[in-house]
């Protein structure tokens, strides 16, 4: 390779690996330029050497890394073969194009050289990968994390499965519902008392999220009327101002409505058993007690017998032996009326019970927040 230029025309050593001459070399602003006193021949034999020496170098190269070294060393703008053939101008013009072929023959060689040790460079290194990272597809996989269906919508699926067996369609409706569907269509007007039984969020003074499901159940008869019969349970997101153990300002309900032509207390009584019977258990024992709500008359509350002490008495059941399960009734006639049926002509029957209550009486729950905590160490036990 040439030293650095240092001066302007000064003579130095240049060592080519085949002899010893002096060179003069001049150099100017940003250009550089050499004149170089050989003769042919000489030229030729540099060559030869540099493309001998260059072929066993990149035929013994280990790497890709190695190969473009090389690649630099004998071809770059200042590789040694580069270096030598800037000398071709001072050539006599008859010899240059022979000279320039050579060159190109020997340029060409070594970069297909280069090529070809590249690419078989590649392909041993891609077999020692291939070797080092092999996969032993007979070994078992790596098990994936299991999910697990949340209690609250085990409990629900189970509840959807009871009611559609016995005949029931699913219907759903808006979570933001209007005061009208919330209140005023099951019987429950602005200045009622009732509705002090229920705080409520509000959007608005006429929007809010809607306290329980049954404004489905008014959305139904409306949209069917006067078609009978009508049996559809609506499950669902309801929303209250309660946060305690027991109580959520989000929960889940399941509210029922039966309308067709004589319908009694008897099959609501009779449809509420099977429920609580296949959810809870062929011994388990039901009672009715008389109750209230604006949107049924008669009302009832709905008690089973206690799944902790088998109705013996304990600290789940203060000491009585019951559960309270559900509410029901038979369709108020002002709601059917407001609805688009005649209450002298059909008839019906409604229920609603808290998803989480039902959960948490099958499976044993003593605190309602557990649900919605996240715990993987709780929710991994269903």
């Amino acid at each position: 390779m040439f030293p650095p230029l240092e001066g302007n025309g000064m003579i130095v050593p240049v060592d080519l690996g085949w002899f010893q001459e002096f060179f003069k070399l001049s150099s100017r602003r940003g250009e550089g330029f050499l004149f170089c006193h050989i003769g042919v021949k000489k030229m030729i034999e540099t060559i030869e050497t540099i493309r001998a020496a260059a072929l066993a170098r990149v035929a013994a190269a280990a790497s890709s890394e190695e190969l473009e070294a090389l690649r630099v060393q004998y071809l770059g703008k200042k590789g040694e073969l580069t270096a030598v053939l800037r000398g071709m101008g001072k050539l006599p013009p008859e010899e240059r194009p022979r000279m320039g072929q050579l060159a190109n023959q020997v340029r060409e060689e070594l970069e297909k050289a280069l090529l070809e040790a590249k690419d078989t460079l590649a392909r041993k290194e891609q077999a020692g990968r291939l070797r080092t990272e092999a996969i032993d597809v007979t070994l078992p996989g790596r098990p994936l994390p299991r999910g697990y269906r949340h209690p609250l919508y085990q409990a629900l699926n189970e509840i959807k499965a009871i009611f559609t067996g016995l005949g029931f369609d699913v219907a759903e409706g808006p979570e933001v519902e209007s005061d009208y569907y919330n209140f005023e269509a099951l019987n429950l007007p602005k200045e009622h008392p009732a509705r002090d039984m229920q705080d409520s969020f509000y959007i608005t003074e006429d929007v809010l999220l809607r306290t329980h499901t049954s404004p489905v159940q008014v959305r139904v008869m409306e949209a069917r009327r006067p078609e009978i019969p009508i049996r559809i349970i609506a499950p669902g997101k309801v929303y209250r101002r309660d946060d305690d153990a027991t109580h959520s300002p989000i929960f889940h309900q399941v509210e029922g409505l039966l309308v067709d032509k004589r319908v009694t207390f008897g099959e609501l009584k009779g449809t509420l058993m099977a429920f609580i019977k296949q959810m809870f258990g062929e011994t388990v024992q039901v009672r009715f007690r008389p109750s209230y709500f604006p949107f049924t008359e008669p009302s009832a509350e709905v008690d089973m017998s206690c799944v902790m002490c088998g109705g013996s008495g304990c600290r789940v059941c203060s000491h009585t032996g019951w559960l309270e399960i559900l509410g029901c009734g038979m369709v108020h006639p002002r709601v059917l009326s407001m609805s688009g049926y005649d209450p002298e002509e059909v008839s019906g029957f409604a229920f609603g019970l808290g998803v989480e209550r039902v959960a948490m009486l099958k499976y044993g729950i003593d605190d309602l927040r557990l649900f919605y905590e996240n715990d993987l160490r709780f929710l991994r036990q269903f």
